[in-house]
């Protein structure tokens, strides 16, 4: 890895390589669509302030468990799109230790070539969603370092 690369765990890298093989912008919303069907029910009681994404237009919430040291993530969305942008991220860190995900800088983000396709206000939202699944690992790194 050079000083300029960042650290991309496996799978993010895998997810953000399909976007990047996807020229046509119908064909990544297309793949954020899917992405969205594949994400798993969020409980509605989950659905709290303390979850909530903000600087999103549409209403988006995460959740984080730690399990064996690694991160859970959950995730919902009212717009089937940011639904998907979720899902990517979702699917990109779960399952990470927390020390893995505050590596990952948001640069990946501008490697998809998804920023091309979304509205500002959308891609500004992605970069909040990332930040706030960042944060929550960060939480539960200084947990561990205090204990």
């Amino acid at each position: 890895m050079s000083p300029t690369e960042t650290f991309l765990p496996p799978k993010l890298a895998k997810i953000v390589e399909r976007f990047q093989r996807r020229s046509n912008p119908k064909q990544k919303y297309e793949q954020l669509l899917w992405y969205a069907k594949k994400l798993p029910e969020m409980p509605e009681s989950a659905k709290t302030a303390d979850n909530k994404v903000s600087g999103c237009v549409s209403q988006v919430y995460i959740t984080a468990s730690l399990q064996d040291g690694k991160v859970c993530y959950q995730g919902d969305s009212d717009a089937q799109l940011v639904k998907g942008l979720v899902a990517f991220l979702i699917e990109g860190l779960n399952n990470l230790p927390p020390e893995e995900i505050i590596q990952v800088e948001p640069d990946f983000i501008e490697d998809t070539g998804l920023k091309v396709s979304l509205t500002p206000s959308r891609a500004n939202g992605f970069f909040n969603i990332f930040q706030m699944m960042k944060k929550k690992a960060m939480g539960f790194h200084l947990g561990a370092s205090e204990q």
